[in-house]
């Protein structure tokens, strides 16, 4: 059912004096954000709330003496202010918490799908009680004990055949040695009897092999009998699950600031050509928007934090704020802020004019450039300046694709470019082989010297973040190895500096090593995806070691880290 917009308010006033915050020209830009003084605020004290309250019990992984499963949480906050202008916030989060989306101090859902009796429990019990039925059918022993003889005639069938075919084998070896032995005029006799006695050796294994197969088809019709039975099931189920879905896609309904409605199915289905993603319109912020709207309040700013410890494979910091996921709620909020003045997008502004490449050496064969920090490697989809286009008009006279490789924007530090196609393919090779060295130098945003030891490798298989992308996740089964080898420098400001040497070079390797719980556990500074923003991003590529393409000396190059 839909949730009744008139319920009481679930609008928060702030316990401490907001009079001397100004409030943002813009909303936050909820993909890219550092919170605004009132959403730290805000978030502040939900997190008191959620420290000291009673009202329901959830094992977020803090309280060791909890033994219920561990389920971290995104909560969020959303500053509002009122028809009189007076300010509070609105609290949220994700999905379920304490196996229910209903709690007195944060918003509802957009659409209760746990409501008693409504199509969604109806559907789901019915879902479940054909999974029980199919369960019981393919545990069902009259059908295992028809798998179990099909497997065995099967055995049993080959056994024979394959015992005939050595014994004609043999036999008409020996039949070859009669020939040999035979008198010249006892050969047509000899011949025409050895002749009989090959064709009756062929017949009776054709013979065999057919016994075999219809005694196995008996037993494959009596197996099919029940196989179609739960094919037909899984079918019902799987149109019924459809059906369910779609309904479900139906229910849930956004407003924007206009009270102009849309549902999921005309947001991701008509406006991005895909399906849902499951989950989608459970996430935090558009439950808080949702809210808003409908109660014709004015959204201020927004923030998540994450309440709780890390799912498995994934990085979340109890504590840290995050972006808005973009697969599940990007196209959602497209709808929901039309008509409201966002901050700007960072990753489609276009770097400073001072971002440009240092070129340390230069041959007729390769260069070596240091990156600025926050300078793309590769043009953007919507940021053209980059290494390869500061390439392009430093060396005119270059050929082939010049970027070997690459550093994540954010990073600074030594790169390769290749000047020709024979240096690109020779330096391909090299990164291939893993022959080409590469060292870094990082600040991690605390202190580990007590927990990890002084060196050692990590070694976590990485994949891309299919819900969250371009976040990178810890996967063992679908993931591509990446191994790092650490060392800790030395530590002051309650801060690590280390050296990493990179085996593999995965998407966010260093990063996801670093912050990672079965990593080092601890972000990298001013790692806006993995941990906390800060004025730049503490990674640096300090030197870089290769076999020059042609002359095929080694070589070393290295620029020191600015911090």
């Amino acid at each position: 059912m839909t949730i009744d917009c008139n319920q009481p308010e679930k609008v928060h006033r702030f316990e401490h004096s907001t009079s001397e915050i100004l409030l943002p020209e813009c909303f936050t830009f909820p993909f890219y954000y550092q919170p605004h003084p009132l959403a730290l605020l805000a978030s502040d004290q939900l997190q008191r709330y959620l420290l000291g309250q009673g009202d329901w019990q959830h094992n977020f992984g803090l309280d060791i003496t909890q033994k219920s499963m561990v389920i971290g949480k995104m909560f969020g906050v959303l500053v509002v202010q009122d028809q009189n202008r007076e300010l509070g916030f609105l609290a949220g989060f994700s999905g379920k918490l304490a196996n229910s989306n209903q709690h007195q101090y944060f918003v509802p859902p957009v659409f209760d799908m746990l409501v008693e009796g409504g199509f969604y429990t109806e559907g789901e019990a019915r879902l479940n009680a054909m999974n029980r039925e199919i369960e019981d059918l393919e545990a069902n022993s009259e059908w295992k004990a028809l798998k179990n003889k099909l497997e065995s005639c099967i055995l049993c069938g080959n056994r024979e055949v394959e015992h005939l075919k050595q014994s004609i084998k043999t036999a008409k070896e020996r039949r070859k040695g009669v020939r040999l032995s035979t008198r010249l005029e006892d050969m047509p006799e000899t011949a025409e009897r050895l002749r009989n006695e090959s064709i009756r050796e062929q017949l009776h294994l054709k013979d065999t092999k057919r016994k075999w197969v219809i005694e196995q088809s008996k037993i494959r019709a009596e197996i099919l009998i029940f196989q179609n039975k739960a094919d037909e099931l899984k079918a019902v189920r799987k149109a019924l699950s459809a059906e369910l879905q779609q309904q479900l896609f139906k229910q849930y309904s956004f407003y924007d600031k206009t009270k102009s409605l849309k549902s999921l199915l005309d947001i991701f289905v008509k406006g991005e050509g895909i399906v849902p993603p499951a989950g989608a319109g459970e996430c935090t912020a558009p439950k808080l928007l949702h809210y808003a709207f409908a109660h014709g309040l004015k959204p201020i700013a927004l923030a998540e934090f994450w309440w709780g410890q890390s799912p498995p494979g994934e990085i979340r910091q109890h504590g840290h704020f995050y972006p808005v996921c973009r697969s599940k709620c990007r196209p959602i909020l497209k709808h929901m802020l039309q008509g409201i003045k966002t901050d700007p997008n960072p990753m489609e502004q276009l770097p400073a004019a001072d971002k440009r490449i240092e070129v340390l050496y230069k041959d007729d064969d390769i260069a070596i450039i240091h990156k600025p920090h926050e300078l793309l490697s590769v043009p953007g989809k919507s940021v053209h300046l980059s290494v390869f286009t500061q390439a392009l008009a430093l060396f005119p006279d270059a050929t082939g694709p010049l970027m070997v490789h690459r550093l994540d924007m954010s990073t600074s530090g030594v790169m390769v470019i290749a000047l020709n196609i024979n240096s690109y393919r020779n330096l391909q090779k090299q990164f291939l082989r893993k022959t080409i060295k590469k060292r870094y130098i990082a600040l991690l945003e605390r202190d580990i010297s007590n927990e990890v030891a002084l060196e050692g490798k990590i070694d976590l298989p990485l994949r891309v973040d299919l819900d969250d992308r371009p976040r990178q996740m810890v996967c063992y089964e679908h993931g591509r190895n990446a191994l790092t080898s650490y060392h800790i420098e030395n530590n002051s400001n309650n801060q690590t500096r280390i050296t990493f040497f990179p085996h593999t070079g995965r998407t966010h390797q260093l990063r996801v090593h670093a912050a990672h719980s079965s990593g080092l556990n601890a972000p990298i500074l001013g790692d806006d995806l993995y941990g906390s923003v800060a004025g730049r991003l503490y990674l640096h590529a300090e030197s870089i070691q290769l076999r020059h393409p042609v002359s095929h000396e080694w070589m070393t190059f290295e620029v020191k880290a600015p911090f």
